[in-house]
């Protein structure tokens, strides 16, 4: 996992993946291998970047998902942000032992692409929103400590 406030990968704004390129990326075993150390490092969510892949790719686990399954979630974009905030404590991988109460919005609505490369719109409220918000954050260089008022 990468790690740290200043690192160079964390804070870079990642890639687009290519439609034709997501079957490369399953096929290489990349989703299957995001998951699986997420729950090895009791996560509850993982943005390639925490890997070292500068790519548009997370992965949400499933005890926030409504459905309650695993969620792989490519080139994923907010397209709306209810203006009702809520504050609740956050924690990250990335940066170990730093926990801070951040405020988000509440709902959010977004679209993306799933590993088969078909579209997808979501729409989120709750936990799910939360980590759904801070894993986006991390694909365009952004840590949870960014988002903690004074």
């Amino acid at each position: 996992i990468q790690t740290g406030k200043d690192n160079k990968i964390l804070r870079k704004k990642s890639a687009d993946i290519p439609i034709e390129e997501i079957k490369k990326f399953d096929e290489a075993g990349l989703f299957e291998a995001m998951i699986a150390k997420m729950y090895e490092d009791d996560g509850i969510g993982l943005a390639a970047p925490q890997i070292g892949q500068s790519i548009q790719l997370c992965v949400i686990g499933k005890s926030a998902v409504p459905n309650g399954k695993d969620l792989i979630l490519i080139n994923p974009k907010i397209t709306y942000y209810s203006k009702k905030t809520t504050l609740a404590e956050e924690g990250c991988l990335s940066l170990p032992g730093v926990e801070a109460d951040v405020e988000r919005p509440a709902k959010i609505r977004l679209k993306g692409v799933d590993k088969n490369g078909e579209k997808i719109t979501l729409k989120a409220k709750g936990l799910f929103a939360r980590v759904l918000q801070h894993e986006i954050d991390h694909l365009e260089g952004i840590l949870f400590i960014d988002r903690i008022k004074e």
